[in-house]
């Protein structure tokens, strides 16, 4: 840095004898590169108005004690100046490294979290899943038994970012882990309680839905912890049902337990299960009702299952203004046989 400043005073000085003398454009492009070697070597603001001081002087000797007292007024500025750059510039790159490592983070959460949609006949599934930031606080995983069940879960943590997404990898390889014959609903979520009771902060919560599609009996089953109700599209009503359940949230009462619904599926019936960053969207300041939400399913109601959850993800995000403010998971399931 010193060097720098050494080696551009006297041209600094000829710079401005000239643009005084002249008011010549070619000196201020000369200039501009003396600025320009200060900003790559990190050289502050107040350096530069010493050097114009030193350089005034040099030209001026009989300079007005008024004008040598303003300069150094204007050169005590700059040093406060200079210190809020400095720190201005220190937080920018703090904030390059957070973000650089978040988004390594979001790309592994979606290594790790990654769920295969099943593709059976008789069964048409969508499935959407958009984080409001890099880092999704939703989470949403299928598995397939050996007589052809369907498992789906569903989960919002009451708590985001990378923390979040460290629970949802737990719960994921925890459900991962267990036993087929082990797996009914109500059985999933009371071994996930003591799971995440034992090993998550108190300050965080788990939402969450599992159910199980038995295709060859035509019945849902399912468990809840506390999570956003799901609803039924009945095709011979044309009307939507609450899938109403019970169940205290996951992390909060150790031997906590959880009772199993059971609903019959029939033909072209449509099961739905959101969180609620799709049943609390916003129309401006307003949440959106219950029957709004219903009725822009219904819009799309005769889409393949895909082509119905991204319309209403792209009815909604429109409506958001394209800002999302929280996360949006949405799983459709029609019964096509």
């Amino acid at each position: 840095m010193k060097e720098t400043i050494e080696k551009n005073t006297i041209k600094y000085q000829e710079l401005l004898r000239k643009y005084i003398n002249t008011q010549d454009e070619k000196a201020l492009y000369d200039l501009e590169l003396i600025s320009k070697a200060f900003i790559k070597k990190n050289i502050l603001p107040e350096e530069l108005i010493n050097l114009h001081i030193q350089a005034m002087e040099n030209i001026y000797p009989q300079l007005m004690n008024e004008y040598k007292i303003s300069m150094e007024f204007l050169l005590e500025a700059t040093v406060f100046y200079g210190l809020a750059l400095q720190e201005v510039d220190y937080l920018r790159q703090e904030k390059n490294v957070l973000t650089a490592e978040i988004s390594v983070a979001a790309n592994m959460q979606k290594t790790l979290l990654g769920t295969q949609k099943p593709e059976r006949n008789g069964v048409d599934i969508g499935v959407i899943s958009v984080p409001a930031h890099q880092m999704n606080g939703d989470y949403h995983h299928f598995t397939v038994g050996s007589n052809g069940t369907i498992g789906i879960a569903i989960a919002d943590v009451i708590g985001k970012g990378i923390p979040a997404a460290l629970c949802m990898s737990m719960i994921k390889y925890a459900i991962d882990s267990y036993p087929e014959a082990t797996m009914s609903p109500n059985k999933v979520l009371e071994n996930l309680n003591r799971v995440v009771e034992r090993n998550i902060d108190s300050s965080m919560f788990i939402t969450m839905c599992y159910a199980h599609y038995l295709p060859k009996e035509s019945k849902l089953k399912l468990s809840s912890a506390g999570h956003e109700p799901g609803y039924i599209y009945r095709a011979e009503t044309g009307e939507f049902e609450e899938i109403s359940t019970k169940g205290i949230v996951l992390g909060v009462m150790p031997d906590a337990e959880y009772r199993e619904y059971e609903l019959d599926i029939d033909k072209d019936d449509l099961i739905i299960f959101l969180t609620d960053g799709v049943s609390e969207c916003r129309d401006g300041d307003r949440f959106i009702e219950t029957e709004e939400l219903l009725e822009v399913i219904r819009k799309y109601i005769d889409l393949p299952a895909q082509e119905l959850v991204d319309n209403v993800y792209q009815y909604f995000e429109k409506l958001q203004d394209f800002q999302l403010r929280d996360d949006f998971t949405l799983i459709v399931l029609r019964k096509e046989v």
